[in-house]
């Protein structure tokens, strides 16, 4: 092998359903998109506790050496580098101490835990071993958010005043969509909070500034549905005896950021009409920028004019903005989803070649669950919550 040759990086992926896949397909194109960090990922093994055709032909697709159904035997194995967590929350915690505690780098979906107890475990684990970790906060990853993060650091809309950040979908608005694990806190921990609130929380974060404190509330407005069989994702109908609902599907909250300036967060799984309605707008004294997901390629820019009766224009984003050269040659070619996971394997790599943090790590999770936190206290306390 010549000098010049890639670095092999040995990946293990815990959970092969979408998220898995997705991972799964960013590493294999990181030689593609990134040459120059010369890395060559080979996807070792895969575990998933149902081991039936799907999943081998999946196996089979992404190229996986090995499927196992216990994550303990991958995790034990020595000729892994990385292990990817991408299976349901409540396995979260153990797979990623199991992970750091064996040497190996890891890359964690959010939330990392059922709690900000469990992610701050996932942390401890990541700190002592010394390995590198990547968080799944792929939305700050977006060109069009990190070109925003850039006007607002740099003063183009003048102080921030107010921040809206809103997390709207309807993936669980169907009154008969199956009582998966999702809507029992046993396994989830919580409900919209750790799907949807927590990349709310980043975005706002990563984009403005730390919070400082929030009040909030939150609601339950299919408190029944009907039990799932085995197995069954949320996005799937049931038939069964109607059981308990046992987390929310709609959060609000009123913010007050580090830097005093205010906003506002609003979050929802079961809002009719909306699909990935996921987005940020930050207005200051002398402008304002706006981010839409469903609008991943575009920003919305409002400076450089008068107070009054200023307009807003459209700015495609281009290969000078965040990651964007990587993928496309000039603006209003577009990216998506999947890009945005590449981009968070290629900072992963990064700090696995460097040995220093770069993108979302553990430690980000651990803040965005202790904003979760801070929202369910200030639910029940009805009241202002420091962060």
């Amino acid at each position: 092998m010549s000098a010049n040759a890639p670095r092999e990086l040995r990946v293990g992926v815990v959970g092969l359903g979408w998220m898995g896949q997705v991972h799964s397909r960013a590493l294999s194109r990181l030689p593609q998109h990134y040459p120059e960090l010369g890395v060559r990922p080979r996807l070792v093994a895969v575990a998933d506790p149902v081991v039936d055709d799907r999943t081998q032909r999946a196996a089979a697709a992404f190229g996986f050496e090995q499927v196992v159904t216990d994550w303990r035997e991958l995790v034990a194995r020595d000729d892994l580098d990385l292990v990817c967590v991408t299976g349901p929350n409540f396995i979260h915690r153990d797979v990623g101490v199991a992970v750091a505690e064996s040497g190996k780098h890891l890359w964690i979906e959010k939330p990392a835990g059922r709690s900000s107890t469990e992610t701050r475990e996932v942390a401890a684990a990541v700190e002592t071993a010394g390995v590198q970790s990547a968080a799944g906060f792929n939305y700050r990853n977006a060109p069009g958010v990190e070109r925003a993060k850039e006007l607002v650091a740099a003063g183009r809309i003048g102080r921030v005043e107010h921040t809206t950040v809103r997390f709207l979908a309807d993936y669980a608005a169907h009154p008969d969509g199956a009582l998966s694990w999702r809507f029992d806190n046993q396994y989830s921990g919580s409900g919209v909070l750790g799907d949807l609130v927590s990349h709310a929380a980043d975005l706002a974060r990563h984009v403005v500034g730390d919070l400082a404190e929030l009040v909030a509330d939150r609601a339950t407005f299919i408190a029944e549905r009907p039990e799932a069989v085995p197995g069954a994702m949320h996005y799937e109908r049931g038939s069964g005896t109607l059981g308990p609902v046992g987390n929310e599907d709609y959060v609000s909250a009123l913010l007050r950021f580090a830097d005093g300036s205010r906003g506002l967060l609003e979050s929802s799984r079961v809002a009719v009409g909306e699909q990935n309605h996921y987005g940020i707008e930050v207005h200051g004294t002398h402008g304002a920028v706006a981010w839409d997901f469903r609008r991943l390629n575009e920003l919305r820019t409002c400076f450089a004019q008068d107070f009054q009766n200023a307009s807003w224009s459209t700015e495609y984003v281009t290969p000078e903005s965040g990651e964007m050269a990587a993928f496309q040659p000039g603006a209003a070619n577009a990216m998506g989803f999947d890009d945005l996971k590449v981009i968070e394997a290629k900072r992963l790599v990064e700090s696995i070649l460097t040995g220093k943090a770069v993108g979302a790590t553990i430690h980000d999770a651990v803040v965005a669950a202790e904003t979760v936190d801070a929202i369910v206290a200030s639910t029940e306390s009805k009241g202002w919550v420091e962060l």
